[in-house]
């Protein structure tokens, strides 16, 4: 359970109502932090992200002893103090070298965390790919590859999954310039190994370049800009039921209103339901059938025999009076 505060005075009342929460949540900002211990490839690494993720983040270059898994109370007085609730922790050590732990935070306390370790051989930072660099603050495209990803039950690559999308994502936006589509992050697991060791998580970030292609589709081609890492996963920690659904509350008023007789399949098209009244099937315009015309000659010749037999009808009738006169005179 989260730890209720209760403000003493009027001042840290204001202060508490600031950290309150909102019903359209400002862009979450990252914190990026150094052990006492951190290889200069981690360190690389940490520059990168941080110029990936500017104007949002915040980097400290002192030394911090902290030990995440073991006591986060230094980590969560970091993410108080500068209103931050993600966190990435760098360091390096003979059993975990070049150590990455990302850390989400709610309520200023710990939520979960992940911990992955880079591999040294295929790892590349930003400055050693020489082409053309995105421009500051822009909104990335986040893509998963691989099945570990859309896993059913909750494990190791759906936990990365969340909180990389945490952490990428930017903020929302209801209307997006295509312009400004110029970076996607593409993320992509294996399977597992023989062996049973966990398949390392690749991340690649691409410049996407528009040219021209004489249609009004502008042909789109993609070049690698860094940096390359390959990550080995390590310790986890989820988040506890009860902060969980505390955090994934939304408040009143920002649900979509349901409407009636309108319904959204698995596919996600829009199925409508109508009801219509009665139907009076006598008045009912079926369609002509060519086939089932009778031809104009065959019509005028019935016609014909009909008044010829109503002729015959009518003659008889009247011989009929004549006899009845004769015999009354």
């Amino acid at each position: 359970m989260l730890r209720q505060i209760k403000p003493k005075n009027a001042r840290s009342k204001r202060e508490l109502a600031k950290r309150e929460p909102l019903a359209h949540e400002n862009t979450k900002t990252v914190l990026l932090l150094r052990g006492t211990t951190c290889s200069s490839l981690v360190q690389d690494i940490l520059a990168d992200i941080n110029a990936l993720k500017r104007p949002f983040s915040i980097r400290f270059t002192k030394k911090n002893e902290i030990h995440p898994f073991e006591d986060a109370s230094s980590l969560e007085f970091f993410s108080r103090k500068n209103d931050t609730s993600l966190l990435l922790f760098g360091s390096h050590s003979k059993k975990r070298p070049h150590c990455l732990t990302w850390i989400r935070c709610f309520g200023g306390q710990v939520l979960d965390m992940l911990e992955v370790y880079v591999v040294k051989d295929t790892a590349r930072t930003l400055s050693q790919f020489k082409s053309e660099k995105c421009k500051v603050g822009l909104k990335p495209l986040l893509s998963f590859s691989g099945t570990q990803f859309e896993s059913p039950v909750a494990n190791q690559y759906t936990l990365a999954k969340s909180i990389f999308t945490d952490f990428f994502r930017g903020g929302e936006s209801s209307t997006v310039d295509v312009e400004g589509l110029q970076l996607m992050i593409n993320f992509a697991a294996g399977e597992d190994a023989q062996d049973g060791s966990l398949a390392k998580i690749q991340m690649r970030c691409w410049r996407i370049i528009t040219k021209r292609s004489g249609q009004r589709v502008p042909r789109v081609e993609v070049e690698e800009m860094g940096p390359r890492i390959d990550f080995t996963i390590g310790r986890t920690k989820g988040a506890e039921a009860s902060v969980w659904k505390e955090a994934m509350k939304r408040p009143k008023g920002t649900e979509a209103k349901s409407k009636k007789n309108v319904e959204t399949d698995l596919v996600g098209d829009k199925i409508g339901r109508i009801h219509l009244g009665k139907q009076d099937l006598s008045e009912l315009q079926t369609r002509k059938m060519k086939g089932l015309k009778r031809d104009r000659d065959a019509e005028m010749e019935e016609a014909v025999d009909d008044v010829s037999v109503v002729g015959e009808e009518g003659a008889d009738d009247a011989s009929q009076v004549e006899l009845k006169r004769q015999r009354i005179a």
